[in-house]
C-alpha cells in the first residue's frame, strides 16, 4: 500500500493541468532525457563505418581530397586552355606559309605606225611676201611625201602661226637682225608604212637643200615617232608566259625547301612596258622601229 501511494503521488506531480483546455500529462523526465540525448548515446545506436581518407578538419566544408580534385580539374583546364590556342596558332602558321615569285615575259615587236611631223619657219619684215613663201614650202613637202609613196589622206597641213617679235616688250630687237615676223607651219604624216617613212627620213636632206628651214624650238623640227599599237593582241600570251615562268620559280623554291606548291593566294599582272630593243644611253623607244615589250607578273602561292 505504501508503494502504491508513493507511485500515485509521483504521477500526480508529473501531471500538468492547463486552464481552459483538456489536461495533457507531460512526459516523464526519464523519457525526455532519453530523447534529448545525442543519437550516438541512445540505446540501440550503431556507429557507421569510418569514411575513407582523412577526415575533414574542424570548420572545413570540403575534405582535402575534394580540394585536391578541384585543383587538378583547374590545372587541367588551364593546360587545355593554353594548348588549344597554341596548337591552332601553330597550324595557322603552317597553313599560312607562302612564297612570292615573279615571272618575266618579253616579246620583240616591230612598230606598226609612224607619225612624222615636219615643222618649218620663214622670217622677214613683210607679211605679204612671207605668206606665199611658206605656202610654197608646204606644197614642196607634200609633193616630197607623195613622191615617196604616201597617200594624200595620210598627210595633213596645219594652219600658219605668226609671231611678231616687235610686239613683245621683253624682246631685244638687236637679236632679231631686223626681222620682225616669224611664220610657222607644219606638215604631219601618219601611216603604217613604217619602212617607207624610214627611207623618206633619210632622203629629207633634199628639202633642206631646197631652202626649207625646220624649226629648232622644243617639239619642232623634223621628228618621227614609231609606235606599236597592237599591244592588246599579245597581252594574253605574254601573261600566260609570265605566269608559267612564275610557277616554275615557285616549284624550284618548293623543291629546295622540301615543300609543295599549292593554289594561288594572290597575283598581280604588272604593267606592260614598251622599251627600245637596243637599250643605250639617251635612246628613246619611239625613235626605234624595233622594240621590246616587257611584263613582270607577281604571284603568291600557298605552300603545303
Amino acid at each position: 500500500m505504501k508503494k502504491e501511494k508513493i507511485r500515485k503521488e509521483t504521477e500526480d506531480k508529473n501531471t500538468v493541468y492547463v486552464r481552459g483546455a483538456e489536461s495533457v500529462p507531460e512526459k516523464a523526465a526519464p523519457e525526455r532525457a532519453a530523447e534529448e540525448r545525442p543519437a550516438y548515446k541512445r540505446p540501440g545506436f550503431k556507429r557507421p563505418p569510418p569514411p575513407r581518407g582523412p577526415l575533414p578538419e574542424e570548420g572545413e566544408s570540403c575534405p582535402r581530397r575534394c580540394r585536391t580534385a578541384a585543383a587538378m580539374v583547374l590545372a587541367a583546364g588551364i593546360a587545355l586552355g593554353g594548348f588549344f590556342p597554341g596548337y591552332y596558332y601553330y597550324q595557322s602558321k603552317i597553313n599560312a606559309n607562302s612564297v612570292t615569285v615573279k615571272g618575266l615575259a618579253e616579246r620583240d615587236v616591230r612598230a606598226d605606225m609612224a607619225v612624222w611631223s615636219l615643222q618649218f619657219v620663214v622670217t622677214g619684215n613683210d607679211l605679204s611676201e612671207l605668206q606665199p613663201q611658206i605656202l610654197g614650202q608646204a606644197k614642196t613637202i607634200v609633193a616630197f611625201l607623195k613622191k615617196r609613196g604616201f597617200a594624200e589622206e595620210e598627210i595633213s597641213v596645219s594652219p600658219i602661226t605668226t609671231n611678231d617679235l616687235f610686239a613683245n616688250p621683253y624682246q631685244n630687237t638687236a637679236e632679231t637682225n631686223g626681222r620682225r615676223f616669224i611664220l610657222t607651219q607644219s606638215v604631219e604624216l601618219q601611216t603604217n608604212k613604217v619602212d617607207a617613212v624610214a627611207d623618206a627620213l633619210t632622203a629629207s636632206n633634199e628639202l633642206i637643200a631646197g631652202g626649207i628651214v625646220f624649226s629648232q624650238d622644243y617639239g619642232g623640227g623634223s621628228r618621227v615617232s614609231y609606235l606599236f599599237t597592237k599591244l592588246n593582241d599579245i597581252k594574253p600570251e605574254m601573261l600566260e608566259e609570265a605566269t608559267r615562268n612564275a610557277k616554275e620559280a615557285a616549284l624550284q623554291f618548293a623543291k629546295n625547301s622540301g615543300s609543295k606548291v599549292g593554289k594561288i593566294r594572290r597575283a598581280s599582272q604588272g604593267v606592260f612596258s614598251v622599251q627600245p630593243k637596243v637599250d643605250a644611253l639617251n635612246m628613246q623607244e619611239n625613235r626605234q622601229i624595233d622594240k621590246k615589250v616587257r611584263v613582270v607578273s607577281t604571284v603568291e602561292y600557298w605552300l603545303k
